[in-house]
């Protein structure tokens, strides 16, 4: 196992599909290698880049298996789990563990709004049935519940709840954790165009989504700012922000995988109801991938600077 430490670049994965719908293992293994020589930091499979909806759950287990059997370099593989039912979310936790994950990705209820109560003890019970880390995605924007900071003072005695996917759009969220909690979570943006505020603010990571499609520049506005290096960083996020507001679309999905496609390490292949691109929609989409590839940064300077020199400061 290998213990996340919740830092760094975590890429939401996308899963690729071959024209008969099944998944495309020799793509994934592509786009996999090109991220973890980009130097991300962990792997999160089976979320909402990765279609998790349409997966079945032997899938996202082959998809967990593969990738921690294929992983060249020590990153933790952590797994999604969105479900509707407890004993489903303590089902898909095991499973997880038995298959190799090294930490998981925990949504609250899906289509029940559950209150306060309620979804800090399905957490509770889901933590309690595993050994393995977590990291809950705080999305009230599109799943409707807030895990607020009352619901964090209740599961602080949880232990292996470690971490939280910060996607409330409310940048302001970071420093009000930080200020009741300290580092007792761990604290990842999940908002690509947020991520810079974020960073400053102190956020300890980011899970990415345009790093499917662009890893390195994604890692490389993350070093520089926990160096320090905030003018070089904001230089690139300028150039970035067309690209990652791709991110917070109906459809993310598409959008991203036609990205990855553009720079050689994705496929558009989408399943359905998912369609891919055409016409106009098409068109614009690619036309903001191709004027940033157009533009795309110089990182020379900063691919070749040893990772151990960029310490964080931040």
């Amino acid at each position: 196992m290998v213990q996340p430490l919740w830092k760094g670049i975590y890429p939401a994965l996308l899963t690729p599909f071959k024209p008969d719908d099944s998944i495309d293992f020799d793509m994934f293994q592509l786009n996999l290698d090109v991220q973890l020589d980009a130097g991300i930091d962990g792997l999160v499979l089976g979320g909402s880049l990765g279609e998790a909806s349409t997966l079945l759950r032997a899938e996202v287990m082959e998809l967990l298996r593969f990738a921690v059997k294929n992983r060249k370099r020590a990153v933790p593989v952590i797994v999604n789990i969105a479900e509707q039912a407890t004993r489903e979310a303590i089902s898909l936790a095991g499973e997880a563990e038995k298959n190799g994950a090294d930490g998981l990705m925990l949504l609250p209820p899906l289509k029940y709004k559950a209150d306060e109560r309620e979804t800090v003890e399905y957490f509770r019970r889901i933590a309690s049935s595993t050994s393995l880390p977590i990291m809950l995605y705080n999305n009230p924007v599109d799943y409707k519940i807030e895990i607020t900071i009352k619901m964090f003072e209740a599961l602080a005695e949880t232990k292996n709840i470690q971490a939280v996917k910060e996607s409330t759009r409310d940048v302001s969220n970071v420093t009000r954790m930080k200020n009741r909690f300290s580092d007792r979570f761990k604290i990842l943006c999940g908002v690509d165009t947020l991520a810079l505020e974020e960073l400053a603010l102190g956020a300890d990571g980011w899970v990415a989504g345009l790093v499917d499609a662009f890893p390195a520049e994604t890692v490389t506005v993350f070093r520089l700012m926990k160096s320090g290096r905030y003018a070089e960083a904001l230089q690139i996020y300028r150039w970035f922000l067309p690209l990652l507001e791709l991110d917070i679309q109906p459809k993310l999905v598409q959008y991203i995988k036609l990205a990855a496609s553009q720079t050689g390490i994705g496929s558009e292949q989408v399943r359905a109801p998912r369609l891919t691109l055409d016409g106009e929609e098409r068109k614009r989409i690619l036309t903001v991938i191709r004027q940033a590839m157009e533009t795309r940064p110089d990182l020379t300077e900063y691919l070749n600077t040893p990772k151990k020199q960029h310490a964080e400061r931040v």
